[in-house]
């Protein structure tokens, strides 16, 4: 590639582009929330989230020293993350607690860039971050699962229009950032029905000798703030100008 292929290439991932017209982001905040919000959607759109929840667990994981086995993504939204090491200590915490977290922390790495007009760096980082993903995936529908979601992300970058481009780069952070929210309900309404003995939650209990109701509040806190400050970044988008 020559020298001006390259600078071309980088002011396109790093280059700003126009402001968005402040209605499509508050439209685009309304389609996430209903995305999150209406039940057949969102058993279809969860994906998106598990893919996310079972990333952070592998992140953290990796960056704990721990050794990555491979990740699992079911046909019912449901995955599972495999790592080896110590069983105890701040690495099995961190990789334990960054799955309910992920979803609502990459929303707000979205958010951020967004907040500075990055819609094409956001979704070249996507892509990346799936590639990296889908190395690790160790069944059939996971593999799928990723490469659906990847295609669709390279279509949109590669064939879209620039405004079709931001209505998919902002839906999809004000998703995860609603969307890291919900699980965390589901997740403690199958707690009190018994139906989840092993979850995150009470591994986390098992591991730190803490209750797991504690690490459920800390999930929805987490979660609720980066909602708060992804709406923030984001809010500079819609809001009049004051100059």
């Amino acid at each position: 590639m020559s020298i001006d292929g390259v600078t071309d290439l980088w002011d396109k991932l790093f280059g700003a582009q126009p402001d968005p017209p402040g209605l499509l982001v508050l439209l685009t905040a309304l389609a996430g929330l209903l995305a999150v919000a209406f039940r057949p959607v969102w058993r279809v759109a969860r994906n998106a989230v598990t893919i996310a929840h079972e990333g952070g667990h592998a992140f953290f994981a990796l960056i704990t020293g721990r050794r990555l086995r491979g990740i699992r993504l079911e046909f019912d939204t449901s995955g599972l993350t495999l790592s080896s090491g110590k069983p105890t200590g701040i690495g099995m915490m961190l990789t334990l607690l960054g799955g309910y977290i992920a979803p609502s922390l990459v929303g707000v790495l979205g958010a951020w860039l967004l907040g500075g007009n990055r819609i094409t760096l956001l979704l070249w980082l996507a892509v990346l971050l799936l590639l990296v993903m889908l190395i690790n995936i160790r069944n059939l529908f996971g593999v799928l699962s990723i490469l659906v979601t990847g295609a669709v992300v390279v279509i949109i970058s590669l064939y879209a229009s620039p405004h079709v481009q931001s209505v998919f780069a902002y839906a999809g952070v004000w998703f995860l950032l609603f969307g890291g929210v919900r699980p965390v309900f589901e997740l403690q309404s199958l707690r009190n029905r018994g139906r989840l003995p092993g979850s995150d939650a009470d591994q986390l209990a098992g591991v730190t000798h803490v209750p797991a109701i504690f690490w459920v509040g800390v999930f929805l806190v987490v979660n609720l703030a980066a909602l708060v400050v992804g709406g923030f970044l984001l809010a500079g988008q819609w809001l009049p100008s004051t100059s």
